[in-house]
């Protein structure tokens, strides 16, 4: 039997039932709707109640891509986490969300990747499919980055929101050319200031809010998140013309059309919801995806690439045939 290939069977998001407009924003901090518009894009997110940690909204978004791919829970055997905002310590959000969906085989964990986790985690799974460690695996995205957020600092408030996406990757032996093609992932620990929670477990007499040098990761992301691309192309012999979408993280509408344009991507082949949903860290790329496959934008045959940088700084890049 030939070595598995991975591929993306199902898709599915969840986000918080209150929406919170730039308008509403300005009433709390010193902001308009106009600035965030021109410097993000952003013109509202979506912001957890307290019923809606980062498992439960994990555990909704994959009912939704189990329901997508048409299979049932049983059928995972590995779910891997992507999240900055677990609910606690340990055990994982990876293990609650196992024991909510009824599963008791296989494994489940966390990683932490800032806004790069959805890549980093679907690049696990792939290797751990290709290897015969797992043949069904849960892919999560989930955030509540409202609980971490300093709301009175106009910088970083207003960029963020809350939610979910998930995928379900599967083991696929048929010649039929599709699924992961290729993962990148990449880090650099000397940037790891101008991006951070500052505070967290282990910690104390610190609150645990985000801290973001806005300025210098604007300056780092464009290059090496091109650099990632450049790379995933080159490995497997495609050039700009060979892809039909561009997925990318959602944290600024500046960064997203710089890259749609690097790729000569005309703009209704790049998928954008940083304007509904604001930067949901993980959940970006899972969360695009379930918009754009819902409305039947992305198709089969199309072939995806999806990028991402985040703090650490990590970034990276994947081809999906889907």
């Amino acid at each position: 039997m030939s070595n598995p290939a991975t591929t993306l069977d199902g898709i599915g998001g969840y986000l918080p039932e209150r929406i919170v407009s730039n308008q509403e924003l300005a009433t709390r901090v010193d902001t308009s709707d106009e600035w965030i518009r021109e410097r993000t894009g952003i013109t509202q997110r979506h912001i957890a109640a307290p019923h809606e940690t980062a498992a439960f909204m994990g555990e909704q978004a994959a009912r939704r891509a189990l329901d997508a791919a048409g299979i049932d829970a049983g059928s995972v055997d590995a779910i891997i986490v992507a999240t900055s905002t677990p609910d606690q310590g340990f055990p994982a959000t990876a293990v609650t969300i196992q024991g909510a969906l009824g599963i008791t085989a296989g494994f489940a964990f966390d990683i932490s990747a800032a806004c790069s986790g959805f890549v980093y985690a679907a690049s696990i799974a792939d290797a751990m499919i290709r290897a015969g460690q797992c043949r069904t695996a849960l892919v999560i995205g989930t955030e509540v980055y409202s609980r971490i957020l300093n709301w009175q600092d106009r910088g970083t408030c207003v960029l963020f929101g809350d939610g979910a996406g998930a995928a379900v990757l599967r083991a696929n032996t048929a010649d039929a050319p599709r699924g992961i093609i290729s993962t990148h992932i990449h880090a650099d620990g000397r940037f790891g200031d101008i991006l951070y929670i500052d505070g967290a477990t282990g910690q104390t007499g610190k609150p645990q809010h985000l801290v973001m040098n806005g300025r210098e990761v604007f300056r780092h992301a464009v290059p090496k998140l091109a650099g990632a691309v450049d790379e995933a192309l080159k490995a497997n012999g495609l050039g700009h013309a060979d892809i039909d979408w561009l997925v990318p993280h959602q944290a600024n509408r500046r960064i997203i059309d710089a890259m749609g344009k690097r790729l000569n991507l005309q703009p209704e082949q790049v998928v954008v919801t940083v304007d509904r949903h604001a930067n949901t860290s993980a959940a970006s790329i899972p969360l695009a995806l379930d918009d754009a496959m819902r409305d039947g934008r992305i198709k089969p045959g199309h072939l995806i690439l999806i990028e991402a940088l985040g703090g650490g700084l990590t970034w990276g890049s994947a081809l999906i045939r889907m």
